[in-house]
């Protein structure tokens, strides 16, 4: 009658209609999520957060527990009001005569609905087989109030209705009329009529109607909220849920257009209890009010109950619901009830009815939004786990009742909506950071896969530009104890790439029972946590070290995600150190030191490559045109103390773009030399090393002009958009040197022969003077890069080809120990890709 009075009959049916398409949608997907699988204590809560993890479903489970609880306390209200309207004393009277002997005030309306909502308790505490058979019973009372009141609009006779209306502290009567099946009243209550409600004083609008109306059909949940109680939870919920609602739809559509065809506007708007006035037998009608309304109040508590004690024995917000996990003998969670009962009781002190009926509103569908949510994220991931056996749904439903429940919640109450996204946003975060892990699964990870192979797919190599090139790197570690800041090193060198790290068993899958690789991917992996680095993690068993890399270079990556650079720690004599001990990850967390790697090798220990192995690994990789990285004494870095110190000038990175082992071929303008210029100004534009300063080292002869050799090097770095200082380096004794050991003077014949052999070398890309260079020249370019003061925080320096000739390999690796000697940590760099562009 309520709505019907103030939106008028095409109103009301246009909310009917709005209302149970929203609670259709959802009622879809609850049945798709309920026939999916066995259901536990805790209905929509259950459901979400097995469907979108603890975050959501903890969050979500709070909103829904309010909801209850906030909607059992609107139909206690609800019958009070009924309540004092059949027995109260109308304003204005001390004494009530009769059966108006029922006082009125805030307080007594207070204390009723105290008395009532203990009623509710005690059924609820008694347990749900009590509470079952209870609401059978209601629902037998209200079906027969329910058929009386239909045979009543056609029995009983035109009358008028006197209707006290409270005004201050007295009473005004006005005259509703029940006219009987008239077309006259049927025009008259076929448009809307808002006024003002009665009970609370405010003005009504198609709103605040809505949302008293809805509230009435959000027991479809009801049954899923007994999930825990049920025998066959998947069997009956659907079945159950689906002929509630089409029923109340069914019965709420015939009742209005009957209103509207036989009372008039009056009746319907002020006088919410008109049913009795006009029914055959009406006490009957006093007892379907109060049935119907006590059993909305038990299924909002023990429905809010359960809600709690599913969240409590999740353990989701710990200790401060460790009291609600507690329960009877017969599995009863007495203490959720308790719990459950106080809140009700606290929102009881609002009042009015209409008050918390916007909230309650609010509350419901924002769950109602969350399980549509819960069943399209199912939908969307395509897990070959989901196959519900009801199939009578589709993404576009969820996506509908997504919508309807949307636009519905800002409609009703815009304040109330965005304060209920708030709420539900902070308790996302708090979960988000404080929750224990669970074992549940997480619907983000499957549609993270779907999204990622999708995108993965689209990413074709065939379209890669040089503009958009970054680092993909795969850096191998033998044991990540000796290799905690080289690993934090490369994770700043890969600018958003690629990074795996690379790992190599030397056993033989053969010989051994199972995979000794899977157990040791965990260690791997919250090593990576640990270290707080964006890395995947690739092991393989090979026969050596050299194979195992190759492996890892073909294979490591997807699609366009491949790794394009190698990045290997330096071969020499140094013993290693753990440095993971030391690291500021586990400086806090002592216990969680060993992570399931062994102990680094003994200095007098064999190593597990050779030198000719290793090089061959940096050809290898050369050959299937991978960049290659060499980090020497990179454990030595302590990245923290260069870069916050306050010593001023700031840290340095230095940068050497010239072939140091080749003078007569040294170029600054070739692809490896650019390479190098990227990598380090890659290093520079990460956050930790935005103070270090760039300093480019130009090593410059007599009589070469060298100020023109700067301004090219110049006006190449503002092409590049590199900001870095150039500092010029004479090197006429180191180069001397080389040329003393050629035996002959630069453009002499020996000169030009070795040019030619260059050229020819360069066409097979191997260097064809790698046992030209002398010892004596090479530790004289050691020292000039070591007189180049302050001493930097990092240096780069360009790694030429190993020779063609593996017998050289030995000799190849011994100058590159002797060009980086105490140096510190150093990087050498070789590039075979184009990775700078100067284009828009």
């Amino acid at each position: 009658g309520f709505v019907v009075g103030h939106a008028g009959l095409y109103q009301a049916l246009a909310m009917f209609a709005v209302a149970y398409f929203i609670i259709g949608m959802t009622v879809l997907s609850v049945c798709a999520i309920a026939t999916n699988g066995a259901l536990d204590a805790g209905g929509a809560y259950y459901m979400i957060s097995r469907a979108l993890g603890p975050e959501f479903g903890g969050s979500i489970g709070i909103m829904f527990f309010l909801a209850n609880v906030c909607g059992s306390a609107l139909y206690v209200l609800g019958l009070v009001e009924a309540v004092v309207d059949s027995f109260g004393i109308p304003p204005g009277q001390k004494v009530g005569t009769g059966v108006h002997v029922l006082p009125q005030s805030y307080w007594y309306e207070l204390l009723y609905g105290t008395i009532l909502l203990a009623l509710c308790l005690v059924v609820c505490l008694v347990g749900a087989s009590i509470y079952a058979k209870a609401t059978f019973l209601i629902f037998l009372i209200v079906t027969g109030v329910l058929g009386t009141i239909l045979v009543s609009f056609f029995a009983t006779r035109p009358l008028g209705v006197p209707i006290r209306m409270p005004h201050l502290n007295s009473s005004e009567t006005e005259n509703g009329n029940f006219t009987g099946f008239s077309l006259a009243t049927l025009r008259e209550n076929l448009g809307g009529g808002y006024g003002v409600d009665y009970t609370t004083g405010q003005m009504m609008s198609f709103s605040s109607v809505f949302a008293v109306m809805f509230n009435g059909c959000t027991g479809i949940m009801a049954g899923s909220n007994m999930s825990g109680d049920l025998k066959r939870p998947s069997y009956s919920i659907p079945r159950g849920t689906i002929s509630a609602v089409l029923f109340t739809y069914l019965v709420y559509n015939l009742l209005a257009f009957l209103m509207c065809a036989t009372c008039n506007r009056t009746l319907l708007q002020k006088d919410y209890g008109f049913l009795r006035d006009i029914s055959i037998f009406p006490p009957l009608v006093t007892v379907g009010i109060y049935a119907a309304t006590l059993s909305a109040a038990m299924s909002n508590l023990i429905g809010a109950s359960r809600i709690l004690y599913a969240l409590a024995r999740d353990d989701l917000f710990g200790r401060a619901l460790a009291l609600a996990k507690k329960t009877s003998a017969s599995g009863n969670p007495i203490m959720a009830v308790i719990l459950s009962w106080l809140v009700v009781q606290l929102v009881l002190f609002s009042g009015k009815l209409n008050t918390i009926a916007g909230v309650v509103t609010t509350f419901f569908l924002l769950v109602y939004a969350t399980v549509n949510l819960a069943c399209l994220a199912l939908e969307w991931a395509s897990a070959p786990n989901f196959r519900p056996t009801f199939r009578y749904f589709t993404w576009h439903t969820c996506l509908l009742g997504i919508a309807g429940c949307c636009v519905m919640m800002f409609l009703i109450s815009p304040v109330s909506a965005s304060v209920s996204l708030g709420f539900l946003l902070l308790l996302l975060l708090a979960l988000h950071y404080l929750s224990p892990s669970s074992t549940w699964g997480y619907i983000s990870q499957a549609l993270i896969f779907h999204q990622v192979r999708k995108y993965l797919l689209m990413l074709d190599v065939r379209k890669d530009h040089v503009k958009f090139w970054r680092p993909q790197m795969l850096l191998m570690v033998q044991n990540p104890r000796g290799s905690a800041r080289l690993i934090d090193f490369v994770n700043d060198l890969k600018k958003s790439g690629l990074y795996v790290l690379g790992h190599v068993e030397l056993l033989d899958l053969d010989t051994l029972p199972s995979d000794p690789l899977q157990p040791q991917q965990d260690s791997w992996l919250g090593l990576v946590d640990k270290l707080n680095v964006k890395a995947f993690v690739s092991l393989t068993l090979a026969p050596s070290v050299r194979h195992g890399v190759r492996q890892l270079l073909f294979t490591s990556g997807l699609g366009g995600m491949r790794p394009n650079t190698l990045v290997l720690g330096f071969y020499d004599d140094a013993a290693p150190q753990d440095g993971l001990a030391q690291h500021p990850a586990f400086t806090s967390a002592r216990e969680e030191l060993p992570l399931g790697f062994p102990p680094l090798r003994a200095p007098a220990a064999p190593k597990l490559l050779s030198p000719r192995e290793y090089v061959g690994i940096v050809a290898d990789a050369l050959k299937m045109l991978r960049n290659v990285l060499l980090a020497r004494q990179l454990e030595s870095l302590d990245k923290a103390w260069e870069l916050r110190r306050a010593a001023s000038p700031p840290p340095s990175i230095h940068v050497w773009p010239v072939n140091l082992l080749r003078p007569d071929s040294a170029r600054y303008a070739d692809t490896c030399s650019l390479f190098l210029l990227q990598m380090a100004c890659v290093l520079n534009m990460a956050r930790a090393w935005r103070r270090a300063r760039l300093r480019l080292f130009l090593c410059v002869e007599a009589g070469a002009m060298p100020h023109a050799q700067e301004d090219k090097l110049r006006q190449l770095l503002k092409d590049l958009r590199i900001q870095a200082q150039i500092q010029l380096v004479p090197w006429d004794a180191v180069v001397r040197l080389h040329w003393q050991a050629q035996r002959g003077p630069p453009g002499g014949p020996a000169s030009a022969e070795g040019e030619e052999k260059e050229e020819e070398g360069a066409s097979v890309n191997f260097p064809a003077n790698a046992t030209q260079v002398s010892d004596e020249y090479v530790r004289a370019a050691n020292k000039m890069v070591l007189e180049q003061g302050p001493a930097p925080a990092v240096r780069f320096l360009y790694l030429p080809r190993p020779p063609a000739d593996t017998s050289l390999y030995p000799l190849y690796l011994r100058q590159l120990e002797l060009l980086t000697r105490g140096l510190g940590p150093t990087v050498l760099v070789h590039g075979v890709s184009a990775v700078t562009s100067t284009q828009l």
